[in-house]
């Protein structure tokens, strides 16, 4: 039973020690996360003509993003 509860009490303290390692973003990695994929919108075109659409369906400016009214409604 002791012996049961020593290696539970290891694998959450190696669990928890894990997450203490660094990830430092190296200056030779920077291009890797500047990458087209990583952006929010990776086709700007794309993206103006969604906006543009989505503003002609609803008859409102700037509806990508989050808006709202006085009682919490979007």
């Amino acid at each position: 039973m002791k012996a049961a509860i020593f290696h539970s009490l290891m694998m959450i303290a190696a669990a928890l020690l894990v997450g203490c390692g660094s990830m430092d973003v190296k200056p030779w990695q920077r291009g890797n996360l500047a990458a087209a994929e990583m952006a929010w919108d990776p086709d700007p075109l794309d993206a103006a003509m969604r906006e543009h659409t989505f503003g002609s369906k609803e008859s409102a400016a700037g509806g990508a993003s989050v808006g709202g009214g006085g009682c919490g409604c979007r």
